[in-house]
């Protein structure tokens, strides 16, 4: 919450600059928006001289014909007010929108590039809320603030210097309110600043405690705890709706004390001005026209100082949001210069070559955190289409080896190569291509069973796909479904079973053609008559691929070529599964852990 919290500066000329490079691209829409609100606040300007004009030259002499002239220009003035602003609202609203949708694209494009270990440190909900309310709050600046500003602050400069024009003197008086009005000011910006940061702290401790609890509600619900969640939801809220309350009444109290002072402006213009028409050195047009002025100068204060609170907000927002487009992945892929054409042919070539290594881990050494190493002096050759399984007890490093091969993490010490060569000379794209990945939690999008398979891969077919399915045992499940792979998915597929999401996957790996597959805990979620259908699908998987199979079960992996033993981040065993048996060590007494019982006869 720390972050929410920081409001920053109310004006941060640096961020503002940003700000306005986003406007670049609509600056003719820009220019024209502001020069219609200053044409606007001119027009408006206008009608207390009218109605001088009016009172002192056409009814005072009974000129009918004079002020109707004046009566149509009044009306003209008013629709050439309500025509223009119609524009300016229109295309600087237009302007904004765009603005925002540019940021949105960018900062959802920012996000696709980032390391793996960012979203490791930073929560869904927050970045979420960076690309919507963050975003949101921009907008206001935009639409609201940058242009109307000018015209606030021309209105108040042009009705300042009419006043002074028509009589200086009555123009101090007019003024004898400002010293109240803008200690008043500086008293409603200084609480509203806390009240806002109050509320945004408050807004995203409820989004945050939303969130967490609507994807965990089925522990929620099958701990019994929807009583216990509702009280700290309610308490949340109100501290919410206090919140707002209490900015609610700080602008009670504002606008109320800006009409007072406004009206008590209006009565020192009318007990001096007055004095003055009854002796003659003031117009009675010229008085209304001054009382008029006075009610058009306090709205704009009043309006300037909303500003203050979306200018406020958008800096914070824009401070969070460009510290993220800021932050810089710490996977750096090659520069086109440098990348070598040839990189993928000859990589294809060592993969199909006999006796050439697919995969090595040269002396690799690797942590999370600083020198908290999870994996230590590595040195492992996975040769063409070897399959080589790799097992250990929780927590020895299994899946942070194909976090490595497919560059989500580059190494501390040593190097990890592809077809001979080091992941880091390859292009992201290019390298993350050769694999196929199927993991213990299968996440699959909104959509069809179909388009989960194909991945918006428009270069496969239907018929790739079906056939992909079948080879997975996927046919017996969809022939029970009316629509077949045209079946919707929901989000995250929760109307799939764990087993039918990871015959999915296993589809999904097989169409786009993998040279390299790796297997990470793939069957350890599923029953025992899908692991069954996952191990028939398993042999169309591996079959002439180079395959590194993560399992904790290790029936799964007994006709591996290899079977790698990982022991707190070294490897300490490799061979045959009856290799590993016949010498007694950490793969025998795992197996003895998983089977001991089956073989004495028990029930598992």
């Amino acid at each position: 919450m720390i972050e929410e919290e920081a409001l920053g500066k109310v004006y941060d000329g640096r961020l503002m600059r940003r700000l306005l490079a986003y406007l670049a691209p609509y600056k003719l829409i820009v220019v024209v928006s502001l020069a219609l609100v200053l044409l606007i606040s001119a027009l408006k300007l206008v009608g207390p001289i009218l109605t001088k004009l009016a009172i002192d030259d056409y009814i005072a002499n009974g000129d009918i014909a004079g002020l109707t002239r004046i009566a149509l220009l009044f009306v003209a003035a008013l629709v050439a007010q309500l025509v223009l602003s119609y524009f300016q609202v229109y295309i600087m609203n237009m302007a904004g929108q765009r603005v925002m949708a540019d940021m949105r694209r960018e900062i959802f494009a920012h996000l696709q590039r980032l390391h793996a270990a960012f979203f490791d440190r930073n929560p869904v909900g927050r970045l979420v809320t960076r690309v919507t309310t963050d975003v949101d709050a921009l907008n206001e600046l935009f639409t609201s603030g940058v242009v109307t500003i000018f015209g606030d602050v021309f209105m108040l400069v042009g009705i300042m210097g009419v006043l002074v024009y028509l009589d200086w003197r009555l123009a101090l008086v007019s003024f004898a309110v400002l010293p109240a009005l803008f200690a008043v000011t500086l008293v409603f910006k200084r609480r509203v600043r806390v009240v806002y940061r109050k509320v945004r702290t408050r807004v995203a401790m409820l989004n945050a405690f939303i969130q967490e609890n609507i994807v965990g509600m089925s522990v929620v619900q099958l701990f019994g705890q929807e009583r216990r969640k509702f009280r700290q939801y309610s308490e949340l809220n109100r501290q919410h709706a206090d919140a707002n309350i209490e900015s609610i009444l700080h602008y009670a109290v504002f606008y109320p004390v800006v009409e007072i002072l406004s009206s008590v402006a209006i009565a020192l213009i009318v007990w001096y001005g007055g004095g003055r028409v009854l002796l003659g050195t003031l117009t009675l047009g010229g008085l209304v026209a001054f009382i008029q002025y006075s009610e058009k100068f306090f709205r704009p204060i009043s309006d300037l100082s909303e500003k203050f609170n979306i200018l406020q907000g958008a800096m914070a927002s824009s401070e969070r949001i460009f510290k993220l487009l800021d932050t810089e992945s710490a996977i750096v892929p090659p520069s086109p210069s440098t990348v070598d054409s040839s990189v993928e042919t000859a990589v294809d070539a060592a993969i199909d070559r006999n006796g050439a290594p697919a995969v090595r881990f040269d002396d690799v050494s690797f942590a999370y955190n600083d020198e908290d190493w999870v994996l230590r002096d590595i040195d492992l050759t996975v040769a063409p289409g070897e399959t080589v399984a790799v097992v250990g007890h929780t927590g020895a490093g299994k899946s942070t080896l194909a976090s490595l091969l497919t560059r989500f993490y580059d190494v501390q010490q040593g190097r990890v190569l592809v077809g001979g060569v080091d992941v880091r000379s390859w292009d992201l794209g290019a390298l993350r291509r050769k694999f196929g990945v199927v993991l213990q939690d299968v996440h699959l999008f909104s959509g069809t069973i179909a388009s989960n398979i194909r991945l918006g891969d428009t270069h496969i077919s239907d018929e790739a796909v079906a056939k992909a399915a079948s080879a997975v045992n996927l046919d017996e499940w969809l022939e029970t479904l009316p629509r077949g792979l045209d079946t919707p998915v929901r989000e995250r597929g929760a109307s799939l079973s764990a087993g039918q999401k990871q015959l999915v996957s296993f589809a999904r790996a097989l169409v786009h053609d993998p040279s390299i597959l790796i297997l990470d805990e793939a069957t350890s979620s599923v029953d025992t008559h899908t692991e069954i259908l996952v191990r028939e699908a398993l042999a169309a998987l591996l079959e002439a691929r180079t395959s590194i199979v993560i399992a904790h079960r290790l029936s799964t992996i007994q006709r591996a070529d290899r079977i790698v033993v990982l022991h707190k981040g070294r490897v300490r065993e490799i061979g045959t599964h009856q290799e590993l048996l016949t010498e007694r060590g950490i793969y025998y007494r795992l197996y003895q852990l998983q089977y001991k019982d089956q073989e004495l006869g028990k029930p598992a």
